[in-house]
């Protein structure tokens, strides 16, 4: 058994990657997750190029049973399981009177179900990790989307709402067991996410993947007296031509 675990949901590249490595770097056996498997495994394979130890999870988060399948592995794997990033998501930019029925469901089922069932499945490992270090982790990726409303992000924005509800729910529902909850709210971040912004805001004025990694390193290194129940994280620049973004 691992002496600290992490599993990241899209954890191949952009944020999710810059979290795990951040998380490798600080003693913990990885267990990644993505969609595509080339990828996947290209960044796995560099991850223990560094000598991190790190499994590699195929999974599509829009199914229930490949997120069942994918904490049930981890488990397997490691055995324990201290910090959970749901990072996998998805943002598809439409006019309200142009949303088709299976992008609102795709990011529904990306954005906030695969969170809700990688939590729920997880719950019994995070408390037990709880429990005996008081400094077990849910990181939750949502988006300053869901405290400013953008246009043409409707959809996004109101699934990234609710994953800051959910985050502050779990928070009470996990209590005084150990298990911190956070969602943490980035403007644009320079990843391939946000490659139709860049003509709006060129990518050197972006936050960078790190900036969230470290937001990550400073949830664990508070006391397990503080929980946090958000990080709204904005560019000096943004304002309400870009919704605040």
């Amino acid at each position: 058994m691992a002496k600290r675990a992490a599993l990241v949901t899209g954890g191949s590249g952009g944020i999710g990657l810059a979290i795990a490595r951040r998380l490798a770097q600080s003693g913990y056996a990885l267990t990644i997750s993505g969609r595509r498997e080339d990828k996947l495994l290209a960044t796995a394979e560099a991850l223990a190029n560094e000598d991190f130890k790190v499994e590699a999870v195929v999974a599509d988060v829009t199914s229930e049973e490949a997120v069942v399948d994918l904490v049930a592995e981890h488990r397997r794997q490691w055995g324990r399981l201290d910090c959970l990033v749901n990072n996998a998501g998805v943002g598809i930019g439409q006019s309200i009177d142009a949303v088709q029925a299976k992008h609102f469901d795709l990011q529904v089922a990306v954005n906030l179900r695969a969170p809700v069932v990688a939590t729920r499945e997880s719950s019994d490992m995070l408390k037990a990790a709880g429990a005996e270090h008081g400094k077990a982790l849910v990181v939750n990726l949502a988006s300053i989307a869901g405290k400013q409303y953008p246009a043409w992000l409707s959809i996004y924005a109101a699934t990234k709402a609710a994953v800051i509800s959910y985050s502050q729910s779990c928070q009470k529902e996990f209590g005084n067991s150990g298990v911190g909850v956070t969602a943490i709210c980035p403007g644009f971040v320079a990843t391939d996410m946000t490659e139709f912004a860049k003509e709006q805001v060129p990518a050197d004025k972006m936050m960078s993947t790190d900036d969230i990694a470290e937001a990550v390193s400073f949830l664990l290194n508070v006391s397990p007296n503080c929980v946090i129940p958000e990080i709204i994280m904005s560019r000096p620049g943004s304002g309400p031509d870009s919704g605040g973004m």
